[in-house]
């Protein structure tokens, strides 16, 4: 079962289509045992860019499976469990709170 933090590799919708990226699962245990899908926020290579205050570049990216250093962007979206290629890591515990406190800042409460 899919675990809030998880790295995952996904078919990810996008302007100019589908792109298999990584992404880390926002979703919480208690929505992914009511629900058949997955809420997963893009994690993105291009870290170059400008960091806004609802992004947050990876302390930790290598430990989690990604190749390269990456950043997290409140960039959220819900997809069937079956686009989830696999599991590629899991985020550290301080970039895991570092992102939730981003997606706070990005959600309206």
């Amino acid at each position: 079962m899919l675990k809030p933090g998880d790295v995952v590799v996904v078919d990810f919708p996008g302007v100019t289509g589908v792109k298999r990226r990584p992404a880390v699962v926002v979703s919480s245990d208690a929505y992914h045992s009511a629900r058949p899908d997955v809420i997963v926020g893009l994690i993105t290579s291009q870290v170059a860019s400008s960091i806004g205050s609802t992004d947050h570049a990876l302390a930790d990216w290598s430990a989690a499976g990604l190749r390269l250093p990456s950043m997290f962007r409140s960039f959220l979206v819900t997809l069937p469990r079956s686009a989830v290629g696999h599991v590629a890591g899991h985020l550290s515990d301080q970039d895991r709170l570092a992102v939730r406190a981003k997606l706070g800042t990005a959600l309206a409460r």
